[in-house]
């Protein structure tokens, strides 16, 4: 027999069961995350096509968290569908290995990481920041807004009769840097003006330092200041929150574009832990696929097929808990982030 028409047919069969697979966690994911949508807009008249297709957007993301998961699944069903099959054996009457099997599915695996990356990352991240525009502009707290571009970080909210905007370069740990900020009376006339060199933000009223205020209402009085107090409703901890759903940033422009996404005000620890990752998503697979074979291909005993899936899924659990427990030990500095990654 062909060694290339088995190769072929073997990867076949490892490709449709994944994307089986996905299509089954992508009806759970739809069905879960509806339910969270419709709840979410519940007080508008936006019809059901709205969270319908915000659920949409946002399912592909989950997915790629969720990518090595999956595919131990697949593999775990591609094994067994081959065992029960009895393909495995008369393989093996070919030459055939265990070994041969596992670099096979290897391999595969290695493609999909590879395709998931470079084609299907970046249009998911795309759609995850066009799902938190949507999702911003029916937020019900429309006084107090912020906002991250490439102009730098501005931020809309309302002092009593007053809107305040407030406009600055970058985030540097709990400092703004270069702030001006803009206050207006209700008819929209700006009353006032403070630029400032910093601000302190880690605390209400913000800190702001080596500055100067213009009151327009004083016929353009100027004042100059080392400090001034600023009362803000927002805060470092609500702005790094902004900053928080790394989903948005693809994996490309992690590797590209590392500087220009910390001086914008991400954080370089979360940018690191989500750049490796992404680094070791093949290896995850690969691993994946190692840990569906041990137990599968070590007995053709089909009344055995139950009992290894819920135990392989138990480990599997496992694994993921102790992976998440090791990146949580490297984002707060516990271990070395790239270690508590790999």
């Amino acid at each position: 027999m062909n060694r290339t028409i088995i190769n072929s047919y073997l990867i076949g069969e490892f490709l449709k069961t994944f994307i089986n697979i996905v299509l089954i966690f992508c009806c759970l994911g739809l069905i879960m995350n509806l339910f969270e949508e419709i709840n979410f807009f519940k007080n508008y008249e936006v019809g059901i096509l709205m969270p319908i297709s915000l659920s949409l957007m946002v399912i592909p993301s989950i997915l790629i968290n969720l990518l090595p998961f999956i595919l131990f699944l697949s593999s775990m069903v591609v094994f067994i569908k081959l065992k029960d099959n009895r393909d495995i054996i008369a393989l093996k009457t070919f030459g055939f290995s265990n070994i041969n099997f596992l670099i096979l599915f290897s391999l595969a695996s290695i493609f999909i990481s590879i395709v998931i990356l470079f084609v299907f990352n970046p249009l998911t991240s795309a759609t995850v920041k066009y799902y938190e525009d949507i999702k911003g502009r029916y937020d019900l707290d429309k006084s107090h807004l912020a906002s991250i571009n490439s102009n730098g970080i501005w931020i809309r909210e309302k002092d009593g009769n007053n809107i305040n905007i407030i406009k600055s370069e970058r985030l540097e740990g709990d400092q703004l840097i270069n702030i001006s900020i803009y206050k207006f009376n209700e008819n929209y006339i700006l009353s006032s003006r403070i630029d400032a060199s910093e601000a302190r933000i880690s605390e209400n009223p913000w800190i702001l330092q080596n500055g100067r205020k213009i009151d327009f209402k004083k016929e353009n009085i100027i004042e100059e200041f080392l400090t001034f107090k600023f009362e803000s409703t927002f805060n470092v901890e609500k702005l790094n929150s902004i900053y928080s759903n790394l989903d948005t940033v693809s994996f490309f422009n992690l590797i590209t574009n590392m500087e220009s996404l910390v001086s914008k005000g991400y954080n370089p620890t979360l940018l690191t832990e989500k750049k490796h990752f992404y680094l070791s998503l093949p290896f995850f697979l690969v691993l994946m696929v190692c840990l569906a074979s041990m137990f599968t291909l070590n007995t053709n005993d089909r009344k055995q097929n139950t009992y290894y899936i819920l135990l392989s899924i138990i480990v599997c659990v496992i694994i993921f808990y102790f992976k998440n427990f090791s990146t949580a030990l490297g984002t707060t500095e516990k271990i070395p982030i790239i270690l508590s990654v790999w």
